[in-house]
C-alpha cells in the first residue's frame, strides 16, 4: 500500500508512539493528521525515561536522531548493585561503539515536545486539545469526533493514546489494563550525593524494592523506585500522583545503598504511579483501526522498554503500510511482527514486578553489542521491505 497523498491516516495521540508514528508515515508518503488531547507538548508525564539502542535505531529511520540527542544524556554502562551496596556487575550498555545508538536518559516531556516539533517542521498537522469521544468505522472511511464537537474523516485510524486509550475502548471496550503488582516513585535530585556520574546508570537489588539512577551531566541525579503493593487510587485518565518522600524512606533506609540518601534529598513531593500491564492476546486491530504502543501492549516499566518498544512500533507500522498491498494486509503483518516481542516484553516485565521472575542479567543481548537483534535490526531498516510473514 504505497502511501500518496489521497490516502490520509489519522493519528490519535501525539506521545511517543503517536508522533513517531506520524514522522513514519509522512515519511512512507501518506497525508497524516495528529490528535492530542492535552492542550501542550511538555507534560512531564512519567518524569523520565530511558531509550535503549533499538529505540535509538528506530529514530535513526526517521531521521530523528538529531531531535533527540539534543536532550537528555548518554548512559554507556550498567552498574548492579545488591542490598548492602556491593557492587554485582558493571558491564556496557547497548551499541556503545555508536554515539547515536547509545543509550540515552531524558525527560519523557522534553521528548513528546522534541517529537513534536519534528512532526510540525514536517509539515504534519498537529491539534492539540482533540480529546477523542469515539470512533466510527465505515466502508468508506473513518471518523473520529472530539469532545468539543469536531471530527476528523481518514481512511486509516491510528490509536496512540496510551495505556487509558480512548480508541482501545471504542474497538474493545471490555478490554482493559491490569496492575502489575507495584507502585512505581520517580524524583529528581539536584547535587546528587554519592551518586555516579559519567553515563553510568545504577540499578539497585534492595531487600523491599527495586532501585535505579543515573546522573546528568549538570549534576542531577535521576531515579525510580518500585515496590509491592496495592495499586493507588485511580484518579481519571493522566492523573498521577504526588506522594511525600516519606512513604518510600523507610523501605530503602534498610539497605545500605545511596537510595535513601538520593530520595532524601529529593524535593518533596514525588510522583508515584502504578505499575499497569496490558492482558496477553488483546486485539490490536480491527477493520480501518489499529493501536500502538501502550495503548495495544502497555507493559510493567521494569524492563525499561516502553518507550523503545512504541518507537520501533513506529517504524514497522510505517513500512508495513508502504509495503504490503492493502490495509488489511499491512496490519495482520505489523501484527505478527510486533507481537511475539511485545508480548514477551509483558511477560517478563510483569513476572519481574510480581517476584516471580529476577531481573534480566545486566550482560544480557540487550546490553552487548555482540549480541545484536539482527531480526529485529532487519524489521527497522527502512530500506529493507518488510515482509508478509514474521
Amino acid at each position: 500500500m504505497t502511501g500518496t497523498a489521497a490516502t490520509r491516516v489519522l493519528v490519535i495521540g501525539g506521545g511517543i508512539a503517536g508522533s513517531a508514528a506520524a514522522l513514519g508515515l509522512r515519511r512512507a508518503g501518506f497525508d497524516v493528521r495528529v490528535y492530542e488531547a492535552h492542550s501542550g507538548a511538555d507534560q512531564d508525564v512519567g518524569a523520565f525515561l530511558t531509550l535503549a539502542s533499538t529505540g535509538m535505531r528506530a529514530l535513526a529511520q526517521l531521521d530523528a536522531t538529531r531531535a533527540v540527542t539534543a536532550i537528555g544524556f548518554p548512559l554507556t554502562s550498567l552498574r548492579l548493585l545488591d542490598a548492602e551496596g556491593t557492587e554485582l556487575a558493571h558491564v556496557p550498555l547497548g551499541e556503545v561503539a555508536e554515539p547515536d545508538l547509545r543509550y540515552r536518559c531524558l525527560r519523557r516531556g522534553e521528548l513528546n515536545s522534541a517529537l513534536q516539533r519534528e512532526v510540525s517542521g514536517r509539515g504534519v498537522r498537529l491539534v492539540h486539545g482533540a480529546r477523542l469521544t469515539s470512533v466510527t468505522d465505515g466502508p468508506y472511511g473513518v471518523t473520529a469526533r472530539f469532545g468539543d464537537g469536531t471530527t476528523a474523516t481518514g481512511d486509516l485510524l491510528i490509536g496512540a493514546d496510551g495505556l487509558n486509550s480512548a480508541v482501545r475502548r471504542a474497538l474493545t471496550p471490555g478490554i482493559r489494563p491490569v496492575h502489575a503488582g507495584q507502585r512505581v516513585f520517580y524524583g529528581r535530585t539536584p547535587g546528587a550525593p554519592g551518586a555516579v556520574g559519567d553515563g553510568v546508570i545504577t540499578m539497585v537489588r534492595g531487600s523491599e524494592s527495586a532501585f535505579g539512577y543515573a546522573t546528568a551531566p549538570t549534576g542531577e541525579a535521576y531515579w525510580f523506585a518500585r515496590v509491592g503493593g496495592d495499586p493507588l487510587p485511580e484518579r481519571g485518565p493522566g492523573a498521577r500522583n504526588a506522594v511525600p518522600r516519606a512513604e518510600l524512606l523507610p523501605l530503602l533506609r534498610k539497605d545500605a545503598t545511596p537510595a535513601a540518601a538520593l530520595v532524601a534529598a529529593c524535593p518533596d513531593p514525588v510522583m508515584a504511579t502504578n505499575a499497569t500491564e496490558m492482558p496477553l492476546g488483546a486485539r490490536w486491530h480491527t477493520g480501518r483501526v489499529l493501536l500502538i504502543g501502550d495503548a495495544a501492549h502497555a507493559a510493567s516499566p521494569a524492563t525499561g522498554r516502553g518507550a523503545s518498544t512504541a518507537l520501533e512500533d513506529a517504524v514497522v507500522l510505517a513500512k508495513a503500510l508502504r509495503d504490503l498491498p492493502d490495509a488489511a494486509k499491512a496490519f495482520e503483518a505489523y501484527e505478527r511482527h510486533r507481537r511475539p516481542r511485545a508480548e514477551h516484553n509483558i511477560i517478563v516485565s510483569g513476572g519481574i514486578s510480581r517476584g516471580t521472575r529476577e531481573p534480566a542479567r545486566p550482560a544480557g543481548p540487550d546490553h552487548r553489542p555482540d549480541h545484536l537483534d539482527e531480526e529485529l535490526i532487519r524489521q527497522l531498516d527502512w530500506h529493507t521491505a518488510l515482509s508478509e510473514r514474521a
